[in-house]
């Protein structure tokens, strides 16, 4: 496959014209690791840098990271084994050129985020404390606050953005792309809620714009996401005219608190450190499955555990198996653990006497918005990072703990590219943007949500096939047929406002993500086709990569091999 740079679709959503606007040099929108630490390192250049994120400042995905950050920070460990195990763990479509810009840069990128505040845990000799995690070979995951390492991380680096006086602003819903005449980034519509400093729609102009808006978990009906996770960011980049890659690739966590069949949202999330630190995974009647299933049982790579636990289901009639750490104690439980062994006694089960129910949730995004090793964007000035960024760092699955150093280490890069493009060729203000020539989208009722994330689990979750996947894809047709009009020639759309563009983002990254699960016809990763059990290298050693045609239809197409092509030409980029 070759690429070029993209052209503007002229599909936006519907929504009123801005009625305010600043202006900066760089807009990160998005407040977890990887917007934040772009952001700090922007600014630190010289670069006027405001940072617009959904909620509240700490409330992205990233505060909700139990387990910790995976980098060869150990003795006896190298950049090598830890690549060694990203590759493993990518079922062969990792691109290895990033994965070694990630791991290489990986620890003095932590020691960085060290001086900037975040403190982990450390041992008896005062070095950090390191754990496992499925799939690494080593103990290379740095915690903090036993399992509270996200929390941890996105306190110290919201102290660094107040005690840097960067601009934000806060409560606010990220809206569509702006561009110029010429299809270059100008910068972001957004509109601002209830507690926000400015009220309703308005614009951030600038050349420059990083989206690090996180995932989209909420596309299905049980999640380890918080409810902001509505995948706006890869919506955005879609109707910009950006690729997407890799979207079928979501991993879905083998041990999520199960709350019952019918229990919908955000679900409590049981770390994979808990079994780094040699919990067993049983089923009701206390036979250890994962024996024998992979050489490193409970801590084999996620899909492999995810895929056992299923099939173990599946062969019992039953909704959940168990994790068993009795045999941790009361004391360890209360060191170690202490976030989870509170969720788990929230909901009346007690870790230290009795095993824990669990049971797969979607949990992490693969893929996204396909960025080159700078996280460039197919879209002249549009960067991404983090959980929205496809960077080939992850391939099919993501190691356990990479995601954190994931968006610090591309964050590091970004940054630097645009301050060295600054530095080379100036940043021109941005130019007066132009809006789309096309009517907006039609906005799905906020109601339909509930229905696109049951068409997902059911026809797009953990066990996928090709009817099941056509039947997902002409349910999702059918949502956007209705807000288009019903039968009767009355229109069903949704009003502009929040609720509202989030579902229509949903739907949009749903229909994405059915597309190119229903195009790869082989099981890879944790992507688990029924229907094609088996990895397929002679057809789909290589990558998915989807983009929006004016005409609002989904163009897929396969890469050359594992490595990513050039987004774009240096000459097309501010």
């Amino acid at each position: 496959m070759t690429t070029h740079p993209a052209k503007g679709t002229g599909i936006r959503l519907d929504a009123p014209a801005p009625g305010w606007a600043i202006t900066a040099d760089v807009v990160v929108v998005g407040s977890g690791v990887a917007g934040l630490t772009t952001a700090l390192r922007c600014a630190a250049a010289g670069l006027t840098t405001v940072v617009v994120t959904k909620a509240r400042l700490d409330d992205g995905s990233t505060r909700w990271a139990q387990g910790g950050i995976a980098a060869a920070l150990g003795e006896g460990d190298t950049p090598e084994q830890h690549l060694d195990d990203t590759l493993v763990a990518g079922a062969g479509l990792c691109d290895e050129e990033a994965v070694r810009a990630l791991v290489t840069e990986g620890p003095g990128a932590v020691r960085r985020l060290i001086a900037t505040g975040a403190r982990f845990d450390t041992a008896a000799g005062g070095d950090i404390a390191l754990t496992r995690e499925g799939g690494h070979h080593r103990r290379r995951i740095a915690h903090a606050g036993g399992d509270a390492t996200g929390a941890e991380i996105s306190r110290a680096l919201v102290d660094a953005v107040r005690d840097a006086g960067l601009r934000t602003v806060e409560n606010a819903l990220v809206l569509d792309l702006l561009t110029d005449a010429d299809g270059r980034t100008a910068g972001v519509s957004l509109h601002v809620m209830g507690e926000g400093r400015h009220d309703g729609v308005g614009a951030v102009h600038a050349p420059a714009v990083v989206l690090a808006t996180g995932g989209m978990g909420q596309i299905f009906s049980a999640t380890t996401n918080p409810a902001v996770s509505t995948g706006d960011g890869v919506a955005l980049a879609l109707r910009a005219g950006a690729e997407v890659s890799d979207l079928e690739f979501v991993q879905f966590h083998p041990t999520v608190l199960f709350l019952g069949t019918e229990s919908e949202g955000q679900q409590p999330l049981v770390s994979e450190a808990v079994r780094g630190e040699g919990a067993h995974l049983v089923d009701a009647s206390g036979d250890r499955f994962m024996l024998g299933q992979h050489e490193l049982a409970e801590l084999a790579p996620r899909d492999i555990v995810a895929k056992a636990i299923m099939r173990r289901m599946r062969e019992q009639g039953a909704d959940h198996m168990y994790l068993d750490a009795r045999h941790f104690g009361a004391e360890m439980w209360e060191r170690r653990f202490p976030t989870i062994l509170a969720a788990c006694r929230a909901h009346g089960i007690d870790p230290v006497t009795e095993p824990v129910p669990v049971s797969p949730a979607a949990h992490y995004a693969s893929g996204g918005v396909r960025t080159d090793l700078h996280g460039r964007t197919t879209v002249p000035g549009l960067w991404a990072c983090g959980e929205v960024a496809c960077t080939g760092v992850h391939g099919a699955n993501r190691l356990a703990s990479n995601s954190l150093l994931e968006g610090l280490v591309f964050a590091e890069r970004i940054a630097d590219d645009i301050a060295e493009r600054i530095a080379a060729h100036g940043l021109a203000p941005a130019a007066a943007p132009v809006t789309g020539d096309l009517p907006p989208l039609p906005l799905i009722a906020p109601e339909a949500r509930a229905d696109i994330q049951r068409i997902m689990s059911h026809g797009a979750g953990v066990l996928r096939s090709a009817d099941s996947l056509r039947q997902a894809a002409h349910a999702l047709e059918a949502v956007h047929r209705a807000a288009a009009a019903d039968g009767d020639g009355r229109a069903k759309a949704g009003l502009p406002g929040v609720d509202s563009w989030e579902t229509t983002n949903l739907l949009s990254v749903a229909q994405v993500l059915t597309a190119a699960a229903l195009e790869r016809e082989e099981t890879r990763g944790c992507h688990w086709r029924e229907d094609h059990p088996d990895r397929d290298d002679a057809a789909f050693h290589r990558h998915l990569v989807v983009r929006a045609a004016p005409d609002r239809t989904l163009v897929v197409t396969r890469t050359d091999g594992t490595a990513f092509p050039p987004t774009a030409p240096r000459e097309h980029q501010p």
